[in-house]
């Protein structure tokens, strides 16, 4: 590598997603001349707020907002025309303009209408088995894209396309034979055409050649998971898991950059957890203070506006991400929300068969107690708080044990939705 090359830093949710990384993103933009998602699709709802604007991404990286910056698509994402395109449409009705600022990866794989009926008929069929999809076909296109027989955004430029889409939709309909669901094949193909033909009016870009060559030339970029590492089809906890890489090696994966690539890695997280749909989630609170922290921390889907599941802050979970992910600055969200308690726990350690272990299980099934720590709430309004110096010494205490316990610095504490509300750490 020349000795100007730039490095790939790298944002990516802890937990099981819903992090607030559509914020952080928005925030570290302005130091990055290109931001990258590189997994997952249009199951991501990434929200940003600021001058009293609110606007939730699904599939376009949150740098859009930023003059200035590339935003792409990486070859790891899979990308749904139809939905693309609205969101495009309501980013355009704001001024911004998306063709300048996107590009996409030829090698990213195409959301089609039958992923989608495949997608609702394998979640109808698991009964109480359900993993909590989406229901945005993300599944069936990384089944595919493993199975060799996906549609890439590349193969919208063949002069065959439409009979490469229609030996795919044939062979979803024969697939979805073993289903007792009733459906119509042609729903959405025709918006999805129109869409597609809208998607061929962008700059359709060999991703991994583009990325590295900005990089030879000093660019600076930043990598955008989606989801959570919790959530990662390898490591996260499995089967109640979404199907792509998000751990940061799955920026290596999605964007065709070498792991020597990699800079920084930041490592978002609650102060508390969350989780939407089925799966373990050992500090999970099904009382007042559960209720409560939904309540004081709007915590409802951005994508599916499911209610989300709230707990304590899992030290468990959260050292385990640390470690797979290399964090090298931790950057803390919405403690705020807890502004109001009188005490505040952390699991800090599990029993498990009755015997007590400070690691992640393997039996997703397993029956998890949390051994709790707690600490002395706050009581104040940190969202007013702009110096770290004027942060309450209860608070201090917290971020603390978190830092000692990760062995990583918290480096950013998000204190409300909108930028300004953001403290940075030396």
């Amino acid at each position: 590598m020349s000795s100007n090359t730039a490095k790939v830093d790298v944002v990516l949710g802890l937990q099981w997603g819903d992090e607030g990384k559509g914020k952080i993103v928005d925030v570290l933009a302005r130091k990055y001349n290109i931001i990258a998602r590189f997994q997952g699709g249009p199951n991501a709802g990434h929200s940003i707020q600021s001058e009293g604007r609110s606007f939730v991404l699904h599939s376009v990286p949150s740098g859009i907002f930023r003059e200035g910056t590339d935003n792409i698509i990486g070859g790891g994402v899979v990308l749904d025309p139809i939905i693309f395109q609205k969101e495009c449409s309501e980013l355009e009705k704001l001024g911004v303009p998306v063709r300048e600022r996107i590009r996409i990866s030829k090698k990213a794989h195409l959301i089609t209408p039958t992923h989608r009926i495949i997608d609702a008929a394998s979640e109808a069929s698991k009964g109480k088995s359900k993993i909590g999809s989406t229901l945005k076909g993300i599944g069936p296109t990384y089944m595919d894209k493993t199975g060799r027989n996906g549609l890439r955004v590349g193969d919208i430029l063949a002069s065959d396309f439409q009979a490469r889409f229609e030996a795919l939709k044939k062979k979803h309909i024969a697939f979805l034979k073993q289903f007792d669901y009733t459906y119509d094949p042609d729903t959405d193909v025709e918006a999805w055409m129109a869409a597609v033909d809208y998607l061929r009016t962008f700059d359709l870009v060999d991703g991994e050649y583009y990325i590295n060559d900005r990089l030879k030339s000093g660019c600076s970029v930043l990598a955008e998971g989606a989801q959570g590492s919790m959530l990662d089809v390898d490591f996260g906890s499995y089967p109640f898991v979404t199907s792509s890489t998000t751990t940061c090696s799955g920026a290596c994966l999605g964007l065709g950059v070498a792991p020597s690539s990699i800079g920084n890695v930041y490592g978002i997280f609650k102060a508390y957890c969350t989780r939407v749909g089925s799966g373990p989630f050992p500090t999970e609170l099904f009382d007042g203070t559960g209720e409560e922290l939904r309540r004081q921390g709007h915590e409802f889907g951005a994508t599916t506006g499911r209610p989300r599941r709230t707990g304590w802050l899992d030290m468990v979970a959260l050292k385990y991400a640390v470690m797979l992910n290399g964090v090298t600055g931790l950057i803390m969200m919405k403690a705020d929300v807890m502004d109001t308690f009188d005490t505040i726990k952390v699991a800090e350690g599990y029993i498990v068969d009755g015997k007590r272990q400070d690691s992640v299980p393997f039996d997703t099934y397993a029956e998890v107690i949390p051994v709790y720590r707690e600490f002395k709430g706050w009581k104040c309004d940190l969202s007013k708080i702009r110096d770290e110096r004027d942060l309450p010494a209860e608070f201090k205490e917290y971020i603390a044990y978190i830092e000692k316990e990760t062995g990583v610095p918290i480096t950013v504490i998000s204190l409300g939705p909108d930028r300004a509300e953001t403290i940075f750490r030396e």
